[in-house]
């Protein structure tokens, strides 16, 4: 029986994505780079598609995070040099780093507070089985209410020690309290929640004898919001949780101008802003990779401390540095001390901003 001879795959005779008219043997497009395969989607071209760019060594994004990472100041040089084709964009690739880092937060977050509620239930259960541990515990609250007074460190420590639940309105005098210069008036109102929590702002003005203006009333909303951040931790993880956001959307109001900082520090090299700017956002990137490293150990183990990464952006910074700018260590080293001097200032009022903005808008 002959054997059948198989068909010829027939390639299309332009680019399908701009126009270029092909000879008929290439295999990609030499104006657009798109292959040459037809108009005809299949499931299993389409997941190959899906995974064959991430999973691929050869691709852009694992030879960018690889040498980054093991090769400070590399890539950042290379960029400037016009070797570019070989890495993933400077802003790209940290538009991806920081999303890493906000996705396993948010896992972190989130088997954070299921082992919260977890140790609740348990220690729900335990209560149920101490009755005369609870007997106890009223017997020594009302002796202690007796004397209306607050009480001090040691006696907190032995109450907590011994597992003896404290009233809310003793456990409201000794928490922290907001201050916003202590004779503010946000700070009057503050106080006066704290003393009457249930009256609403409408009442409260009136019984301050204050204007019951809209700029009051969002006052008193907000002495509201910040005297709940100590009776609800739920609130203070939210209130986190929103600065978060904020916080990473202010970071592209800060790199910009810290890289202003960090041109004139190297007035006399012959660097551009925007060749600058690569090396603050290449470095930047390699700080969500780290900040995301640590988060990611410690969902296995706590025993990995923020200092240790600190310590290691701050070697990986500094050699980063003298690699990019190729300078002596003595200059590196001065000029590594006003860059994070600077870094930290402006962190500070980003910080301060970001806080003030989302405590208004929470």
């Amino acid at each position: 029986m002959a054997k059948k001879n198989k068909l010829a795959v027939i390639k299309d005779s332009n680019c399908l994505n701009c126009g270029y008219p092909f000879s008929g043997h290439e295999f990609f497009c030499p104006s657009c780079g798109q292959k040459n395969k037809g108009s005809r989607i299949t499931f299993g071209n389409f997941i190959k598609e899906v995974f064959a760019g991430f999973f691929s060594w050869d691709t852009k994004f694992w030879r960018t995070l690889i040498t980054l990472i093991a090769r400070p100041g590399k890539i950042s040089s290379d960029y400037v040099e016009g070797k570019r084709v070989r890495y993933a964009n400077p802003f790209r690739f940290y538009i991806t780093a920081s999303i890493l880092f906000f996705l396993v937060y948010g896992i972190n977050e989130t088997l954070n507070n299921f082992q919260e509620i977890n140790s609740k239930s348990s220690f729900s259960k335990k209560k149920n089985n101490n009755i005369e541990l609870d007997s106890i515990n009223r017997i020594i609250n009302n002796e202690i209410a007796k004397t209306q007074k607050p009480l001090d460190s040691t006696q907190l420590e032995l109450a907590k020690q011994l597992n003896i639940p404290l009233n809310d309105s003793l456990a409201l005098k000794n928490k922290p309290r907001i201050s916003f210069g202590g004779s503010t008036r946000l700070d009057d109102y503050i106080k006066f929640n704290r003393k009457y929590p249930d009256i609403n702002a409408y009442t409260a003005l009136d019984s301050l004898k204050q204007d019951n203006t809209l700029f009051n009333r969002f006052l008193y909303n907000r002495a509201i919001l910040a005297n709940s951040f100590f009776k609800e931790q739920g609130k203070r993880k939210e209130f986190v949780s929103k600065m978060l956001s904020y916080g990473s959307i202010s970071l592209f109001i800060l790199l910009p101008i810290f890289t202003l900082f960090l041109k004139f520090f190297y007035i006399r090299r012959k660097y551009t802003y925007v060749e600058h700017l690569i090396f603050v956002f290449h470095t930047q990137t390699v700080f969500f990779l780290l900040l995301t490293i640590l988060i990611s150990v410690n969902l296995f183990t706590e025993n990995v401390g923020p200092e240790i990464f600190i310590g290691l952006f701050l070697i990986y910074l500094f050699i980063a540095m003298k690699k990019f700018y190729k300078q002596g260590y003595f200059k590196t080293l001065i000029k590594f001390i006003m860059v994070n001097f600077v870094y930290m200032f402006l962190a500070v009022i980003g910080i301060t901003f970001v806080g003030l903005l989302s405590f208004a808008l929470f």
